[in-house]
């Protein structure tokens, strides 16, 4: 009941306009499925959004299209993450430009795009969390940095760079 599994996989892209056209061609291109638009529910008058407004696209991917998705997205930066960018329950990088990510070819609608990746963990009995009758809330569920990157490591070989600050502070 304690193994962590890997629940899904979110790829998204901000922006408005013929960005959004773009990016919904790309996410379509390199998750073979149909990405949805997210409209925006709050008004910020600095960044002229307004609530309904068109303000991304996401796709979200589970199962074993989720973990396919995550081999084939991890060597495009390296094997390699930051401490920072692993939370609990979750890990996220962005790709700069999708021609990184291997037998990915250039798409000449889409230009040269990128695009975020949020990898999301669970356990067992996460569920009781989400449903409305008889819910629960457990820090046992929850996934742990430390288990994050130990799966990262054992099941995909990736390198989790750590600050020089944490580093002295175990060798001492």
């Amino acid at each position: 009941m304690r193994e962590i599994k890997l629940e899904k996989v979110i790829l998204n892209i901000g922006g408005v306009g013929e960005k959004l056209d773009k990016g919904e061609i790309l996410l379509k291109t390199v998750s073979g499925k149909k990405p949805i638009k997210v409209k925006a529910v709050k008004r910020i008058p600095t960044w002229n959004v307004r609530p309904g407004l068109e303000v991304g696209v996401k796709v979200t991917l589970r199962g074993k299209d989720a973990l396919a998705m995550v081999k084939k997205l991890l060597p495009a930066i390296d094997n390699t993450l930051k401490e920072k960018q692993i939370q609990t329950n979750c890990f996220s990088f962005g790709i700069a430009e999708y021609i990184e990510i291997p037998g990915l070819e250039y798409i000449r609608e889409v230009g040269i795009m990128g695009f975020e990746v949020t990898v999301v963990f669970s356990r067992a009995g996460k569920s009781v969390e989400t449903k409305k009758v008889k819910r629960g809330k457990s820090r046992r569920l929850s996934v742990s940095r430390e288990e994050i990157e130990n799966y990262l490591v054992s099941n995909f070989k990736t390198e989790i760079i750590r600050k020089k600050k944490r580093i002295m502070e175990e060798t001492e």
